[in-house]
């Protein structure tokens, strides 16, 4: 009987599908930031990212940050879509403040602490002194442009901001903005929320 069994449970065992983590979809992506659907004539060459770019490398920034939170995924991805204009930017250029960029818009003091935390771009940016050189550096690799935003939220943020927005509230959501973005919420920004929130299922 325990060897039936235990060949019945390979069996199914065998025809199961293998589970994998949920990844973000480009219509997801598509649903947050309408205007991410093409880079055709794309205000700064060299910059925008698809939907389709943005899902990838945002999908590995939280594999690779550990962001599992439903919340914190709607929080992450609306602040990039939004600080970015739909990915179509990836540095500062209103005022045009040098040295602050990838998709979430960090300053060149967040930056210099980004880099610093990679291994493999450690030593360079160490030996980098111009804040938009380090930029550069940054904005060269898709993961490490994408991946600042999970960065940001899982190093900078405190433990009572993150407890807050991952119960997918309003308020908690609008205390990460605050309290560790350092901005205040208008309701463009929390468009993008609302609709990361329904496209992820929050």
């Amino acid at each position: 009987m325990q060897l039936l069994s235990f060949t019945l449970f390979l069996a199914l065992t065998a025809a199961s599908p293998i589970v994998t983590r949920d990844t973000l979809t480009e219509s997801q992506v598509t649903a947050i930031a309408p205007k991410s659907s093409s880079c055709d004539d794309a205000p700064a060459k060299g910059e925008c990212a698809t939907a389709k770019q943005a899902a990838k490398f945002t999908s590995q920034s939280f594999d690779t940050y550990k962001v599992t939170s439903k919340a914190e995924q709607a929080a992450i991805l609306s602040l990039m879509a939004f600080e970015s204009g739909d990915f179509k930017y990836n540095k500062n250029h209103f005022p045009g403040v040098a040295g602050q960029g990838t998709r979430n818009m960090q300053s060149p003091d967040f930056n210099k602490k980004y880099a610093a935390s990679i291994p493999a771009l450690k030593d360079k940016a160490a030996s980098v002194s111009d804040p938009a050189d380090l930029l550069d550096l940054l904005r060269n690799d898709g993961a490490t442009d994408f991946g600042s935003g999970a960065w940001f939220l899982t190093t900078q943020c405190s433990k009572e901001v993150r407890s807050a927005l991952a119960d997918g509230s309003e308020s908690g959501w609008q205390k990460y903005i605050s309290d560790c973005v350092g901005t205040s919420v208008d309701d463009d920004r929390k468009a993008y929320w609302e609709r990361a929130v329904k496209a992820l299922g929050v």
